[in-house]
């Protein structure tokens, strides 16, 4: 049961806590936030909390967007309304156990909530409870670590990092052994800021991990996966260790997934609907037509998938990741890959998705294409691949870049109906500034080309 604004300042005061984290999450997935007193924190619960629209105006790295006009310098950059949620609460362990929680946008209407990720989330999740579907949800995602900090990364050429650890040790009892501190304090720390992990290795390449969060409630899956990413950085930094979860850091090794797993449930959560005993793999129908949506929207939804440049480097053949618009049963060359075991583990894997993804995106996404599918009783026509996905051109194949992909997400009436025109105006915009970023600029692989032949 959730606490009321009254309970929770009286636990914060007998704890005799002087201060609060707060934090919102950007376009791009980004925490933006702020340490606030008790007595203020207490006043926000009561009258709200007024949060710069500029975190939705500008990129990554702070430059204000110029095309976008939810705000920015035509709006003065007012304050949106934001709302704490109290069920996110919990302690920061690596930061004397400093009380946390996340905000979002939700109740600004006609601001915050037209972009704010966490809030289209919200939306998406209510439609699921109106049909009578419970979502069930979790994330896992891959990331390089390296030796060095920030400082040195930021004075050295970003290609000389040392991973953590050399070689190509997937699944290693050694090298997982050989940081130990690191990856024990990741599992543990993590699971005391309330974000428990089913497990924890090494993937193949110099200095990566693999985390599987424990499944859940999909807006806490969310708040989880969100807030996974930033907890690895922020315990590597104690590490002396820097993380990424770049789609692709190195073309030389296989990029950074993101993978949802996810299904649905009664409103009880008493039955996996995706489940059916008398279907040879045990697929329900409902599960179909769940799969056949997806299928039918990713190509116009993408972005939410794949967000950054970087992220169609990862989409190549051979490298553990989909290229093309397939599905199958446990199949790892696919973009769907069906997972039908028992009841209560009977779920879909979307494994289009990168560790560079904004969690909240990424789960509206998969679940507003999956009730689409039910919704219009989509039949799942495509067969499942048979061997090598990448093989499997039947249902064509997935957009090749961050521009193709925009273009035909901002071009669809079908994203527009599942995210609203709003949103998708204000996102497809952010990700045409990103390709516009990425043009302007000269690359180390232009200088080593053409510097001296051309």
């Amino acid at each position: 049961m959730e606490l009321t604004n009254e309970e929770v300042i009286r636990s914060l005061k007998e704890r005799s806590c002087g201060k609060v984290k707060l934090a919102i999450v950007d376009i791009d997935g980004v925490l933006r936030g702020k340490v606030v007193s008790l007595d203020k924190f207490s006043s926000l619960l009561e009258g709200g909390m007024g949060f710069c629209a500029v975190v939705f105006g500008w990129d990554m790295e702070d430059k204000s967007y110029d095309n976008v006009s939810v705000t920015g310098w035509h709006t003065g950059y007012p304050d949106f309304k934001a709302r704490v949620d109290l069920s996110t609460q919990r302690n920061i362990p690596w930061e004397n156990d400093l009380p946390f929680f996340l905000a979002d946008f939700n109740g600004d209407t006609d601001g915050g909530a037209l972009v704010c990720p966490r809030s289209l989330l919200r939306t998406i999740r209510q439609k699921s409870l109106n049909m009578g579907f419970s979502p069930l949800f979790s994330q896992e995602f891959e990331w390089f670590n390296f030796e060095v900090s920030p400082d040195g990364f930021a004075g050295n050429q970003p290609g000389d990092a040392k991973p953590m650890t050399p070689g190509m040790f997937g699944y290693s009892h050694l090298r997982a052994s050989l940081k130990s501190a690191f990856f024990n304090d990741l599992f543990d720390l993590c699971h005391r800021f309330g974000i428990p992990l089913e497990g924890l290795h090494t993937e193949t390449g110099p200095g990566v991990y693999e985390a599987a969060i424990q499944y859940g409630e999909l807006l806490a899956a969310a708040d989880r996966a969100v807030l996974f990413k930033t907890s690895v950085k922020e315990i590597a930094y104690k590490h002396g260790l820097m993380a990424t979860f770049m789609a692709k850091w190195t073309e030389d090794l296989p990029g950074n997934g993101g993978h949802v797993h996810q299904s649905l449930w009664d409103t009880g959560l008493d039955t996996n609907l995706f489940y059916d005993a008398a279907d040879p793999w045990n697929m329900s129908p409902l599960m179909r037509q769940y799969i056949a949506g997806q299928l039918h929207c990713l190509p116009f939804m993408l972005p939410m998938f794949a967000p950054t440049i970087n992220s169609y480097k990862r989409l190549v053949e051979g490298a553990w990741a989909p290229t093309t618009l397939t599905w199958a049963r446990d199949n790892r060359t696919t973009a769907l890959r069906v997972l039908s075991g028992g009841k209560a583990s009977t779920r879909l894997e979307t494994r289009v998705i990168g560790s560079d993804v904004n969690p909240y995106l990424a789960m509206a996404a998969c679940l507003a294409a999956g009730l689409y599918g039910i919704e219009h009783q989509l039949e799942l026509e495509q067969p499942a691949t048979v061997g090598n996905g990448y093989e499997d051109y039947a249902n064509g194949i997935i957009p090749t870049s961050l521009q193709e992909a925009t273009a035909a997400m901002k071009n669809s009436d079908l994203a527009a109906t599942l995210f609203g025109s709003d949103f998708v105006q204000h996102f497809c915009k952010t990700r045409e500034w990103e390709c516009r970023e990425f043009a302007s600029k000269v690359t180390d692989w232009e200088r080593k080309r053409y510097f001296e032949i051309i």
